[in-house]
């Protein structure tokens, strides 16, 4: 492994079965990686905290907060206290197979461009990931922060303040970091060569505090970002990233930066996707009214403009203009000149 040191932080609020075998498995695979591990507990119920206080590995320093603070202060005053290079953060539903450090510092020393480097979850498929351009050390570009497991510069955490305390006791608050990331020129990544297993939601649940919450802070998180809520539906014959003329494509990767998604149907699969907001399908009218017909109920995930380039049919060009009518959506065309 490299000569940077990493410490590991984990977040916790009650959920104790979930947060030891966390920590047992942090300390089984990364044990040897690694100088500290701080626990923060976020006010957890007796259990959860008699349960941490009768650990007895010595890598591991835990904190009781004296009230419930939320997810990103837990994690800025655990990261507070580290003096390491990289810090690990981890959600206490994380479980660990693997030493996959070695592989996430190379990339570092790889490309000094990139900010933070996470994990793939465990239901990320192989063949998903094939479909992605690697850059320097094999890690796949994305432009939207997901801060479940993720290693990270903590020059760079702090420099920013870390976790904005406005999204109070969680959710969307990593999603702002990255576009804080983004806008300051720092690279984002996910490495699909290592794995670890996330049980989502086990510290909230999915009852109706937790729906409150999710819809309040995305409410606060596209107010800052409102160009985050692009979704656009590209169509075109046959063509694939290298056909695109460097303007066009610069136009593509502009929507992801921002945070946007392109939904790009194609008569074949695309050989290769540029990044992790980039999403391709078969062309059809079943899969145009799928996606047309998405997220009905949630502004954030509908498609709101529709990019036409050559190659596409005439009955799908009007079948495409019926549901533009429909749904009051831009559309532009690029003819073949501008390819």
């Amino acid at each position: 492994m490299n000569t940077v040191t990493v410490d590991v932080v984990i977040p916790v609020y009650n959920a104790p079965l979930l947060t030891r075998r966390c920590i047992d498995s942090v300390v089984k695979h990364l044990g040897s990686s690694i100088r500290k591990i701080y626990i923060q507990d976020d006010a957890s119920n007796p259990e959860t905290c008699a349960m941490l206080d009768n650990l007895l590995y010595p890598q591991l320093h835990i904190f009781h907060a004296p009230g419930n603070q939320g997810y990103g202060k837990s994690v800025n005053d655990a990261v507070a206290r580290s003096d390491a290079d990289l810090v690990l953060v981890l959600n206490s539903d994380v479980e660990v197979f693997e030493d996959f450090l070695s592989a996430l510092c190379d990339i570092f020393a790889a490309d000094p461009t990139l900010a933070v480097i996470s994990p793939a979850e465990n239901d990320f498929p192989r063949a998903k990931a094939d479909r992605y351009m690697r850059q320097a050390g094999g890690y796949i570009v994305t432009y939207r922060f997901r801060g479940y497991a993720f290693l990270i510069r903590r020059a760079v955490f702090n420099a920013l303040g870390g976790f904005d305390a406005q999204f109070g006791r969680g959710y969307y608050e990593d999603t702002d970091f990255g576009r804080r990331l983004e806008q300051r020129g720092w690279g984002m990544g996910v490495h699909p060569g290592v794995a670890i297993r996330h049980e989502t939601g086990a510290s909230f649940g999915r009852g109706q505090a937790y729906s409150d919450l999710v819809r309040k802070n995305r409410a606060l998180y596209y107010s800052r970002y409102p160009l985050a809520q692009q979704n656009i539906l590209v169509v075109s014959g046959s063509l694939t990233l290298i056909d695109l003329p460097v303007s066009l494509a610069d136009t593509f990767e502009q929507v992801m930066r921002q945070g946007g998604r392109l939904h790009w149907l194609t008569p074949m699969l695309l050989p290769q996707l540029s990044c992790l907001q980039m999403r391709n399908s078969v062309i059809g009218f079943a899969m145009i009214l799928k996606l047309m017909l998405r997220g009905w109920l949630r502004k954030d995930k509908r498609i709101n403009a529709v990019w036409i380039l050559p190659g596409v049919s005439v009955g799908l060009r009007a079948f495409l203009m019926v549901w533009v009518r429909i749904r009051q959506l831009k559309v532009q065309k690029w003819g073949t000149a501008a390819l």
